[in-house]
């Protein structure tokens, strides 16, 4: 008997999580329903102890937390902001250049002479400029982007049922990191603000304890969001890049190149395809998310100026390329860091990492 679609509140297809204990913790079901479980991402169950019944199986606890309780949000919280705040500030040097490149190029004309014009004229702690609002910006970004990526991506397979959630499952992906991201990105705002300005304007401010006031002052809160359209043209499509990408590359190594089925493999070898997926996905994400990138760096930095003034001084070749091989290293590492240390922290707190294989769904006996 298959389940109903008002019962499938609870369900979630497994491939978004696969764990090596799952079928051991199923509430003690029958070897035959537990052997079904191993195989599917979806439990249809019959006459169980002699009764017809519908059920529902809730979901299964990993260590001492319970996927999709409170505290298991929590923990995605806690793993993203650590996870995107340590990576974020540990590249503030490349940022700093990148940054500049887009809005000086004829001063900043190349990676190497960008970071020596800097050395030259600020000293090596020029390199780090910015390093508060970024890390302050990026932690509360990470935080709310894997936190409520995680609860979208279940709410959103809630919605769609069983069979849709693995059939279309790309566009659950897209859809819930697009959504985590809109929010996120209002925590992020302000404090990208700060730090572009302070990392592109010399002499405008030390860093975020008087570049942050100085900005109150004079505009106001709404010179904090300014840029917030343009940050969600760029970290919306990056982001959903960012998750859907490295989900789907994540079950692709496992399908097509490690023989042994994700569940048996060891913690460092799935570290490892987290990593490595993450690294990918990235080079993704710093393509289609650039020319929004270069948009923001010069509305930060021009007082009144549009988009229509960034693209007459920039060019559209400028917005697609300025910059863009830096970024391209620059995000590459960044992401792939990301999703290590993000998974790395769920399996300190007995979760298990993102992606996996996807089963095939059960079929449904009469």
């Amino acid at each position: 008997m298959a389940i109903s679609d008002n019962s499938r509140q609870s369900l979630l297809p497994t491939f978004l999580y696969s764990t090596p204990s799952l079928t051991k913790r199923l509430f003690n079901l029958e070897p035959s329903l537990m052997k079904a479980e191993h195989q599917s991402p979806f439990i249809s169950l019959g006459d169980v102890g002699g009764k017809a019944s519908k059920v529902v199986v809730p979901s299964p606890k990993e260590g001492k937390i319970e996927l999709f309780s409170p505290a298991f949000y929590a923990a995605c919280t806690v793993g993203g902001m650590l996870c995107c705040g340590i990576t974020h500030t540990a590249v503030t040097p490349l940022d700093i250049v990148k940054c500049n490149m887009q809005i000086d190029p004829t001063k900043y004309k190349s990676i190497t002479s960008g970071f020596g014009v800097l050395v030259k004229e600020q000293g090596a702690k020029g390199l780090f400029k910015g390093w508060a609002p970024t890390l302050v910006g990026y932690s509360a970004q990470g935080a709310f982007k894997y936190g409520f990526y995680e609860f979208f991506k279940k709410y959103y397979s809630d919605i769609a049922g069983p069979e849709h959630a693995a059939k279309y499952k790309t566009l659950i992906y897209l859809a819930g990191s697009a959504s985590a991201e809109l929010i996120a990105d209002v925590a992020l705002c302000p404090m990208e603000a700060v730090k572009v300005r302070v990392q592109t304007q010399p002499g405008f401010a030390r860093g975020l304890s008087d570049g942050l006031p100085k900005i109150l002052k004079a505009e106001g809160v709404a010179g904090l969001y300014k840029g917030l359209a343009p940050l969600w043209g760029r970290q919306i499509p990056y982001t959903m890049m960012k998750f859907a990408s490295f989900e789907t590359i994540v079950e692709l190594i496992y399908k097509y190149s490690i023989p042994t089925p994700k569940q048996e493999c060891s913690t460092a070898l799935q570290l490892g395809v987290s990593f490595g997926g993450g690294y990918i996905a990235g080079v993704l994400c710093a393509v289609v998310s650039h020319p929004a990138d270069n948009l923001v760096s010069f509305l930060n930095n021009a007082k009144g100026a549009t988009v229509g003034d960034a693209v007459k001084k920039l060019g559209v070749m400028g917005l697609l390329t300025r910059g863009l091989p830096l970024r391209i290293f620059m995000i590459g590492t960044l992401t792939g860091t990301q999703w290590g240390i993000y998974d790395s922290f769920k399996v300190f707190v007995g979760l298990p990492t993102t992606g996996g294989a996807t089963p095939t769904p059960a079929t449904s006996k009469a």
